[in-house]
């Protein structure tokens, strides 16, 4: 590794450990349905953000509150203090496109449609109101 590149991945070491954040990886879900959720609970408080999700009846948004519980899990262990005591909000939300399992399905006069099973990389970050 060269040393800028060194560089680079020191400052951002760095960052992160004063950033509170949670990455789930190739959720098998479409990008599209993903980001719908992901619009819904995007600069919230994180409170309101886990009712919505709670008693949203899209598959995503399951996920998403798992991804939001584990983002505020690791706040409390990155600051040794309670969430309710602080004032969290979601600072940012991506929703990114992944892996693309693609496949073949039969069609009519010997012909094959594509299937494309997507799937997608959530990375949720939090912030304190100041």
């Amino acid at each position: 590794m060269g040393k800028r590149k060194r560089l680079v991945a020191e400052k951002r070491k760095e960052a992160n450990k004063t950033a509170y954040f949670a990455k789930l990886n190739n959720c098998p879900t479409s990008p599209r349905k993903m980001r719908q959720v992901a619009d819904l609970v995007r600069g919230m408080d994180v409170n309101n953000a886990l009712n919505v999700l709670k008693f949203n009846t899209r598959e995503a948004s399951g996920r998403l509150e798992k991804l939001l519980k584990s983002a505020i899990n690791n706040y409390e262990q990155k600051t040794q203090e309670r969430a309710e005591e602080g004032s969290l909000f979601i600072k940012e939300i991506m929703v990114d496109s992944a892996l693309m399992v693609k496949r073949l399905r039969t069609a009519p006069q010997g012909r094959g449609y594509r299937i494309r099973k997507r799937t997608n990389h959530v990375t949720l970050v939090l912030d304190t109101k100041k």
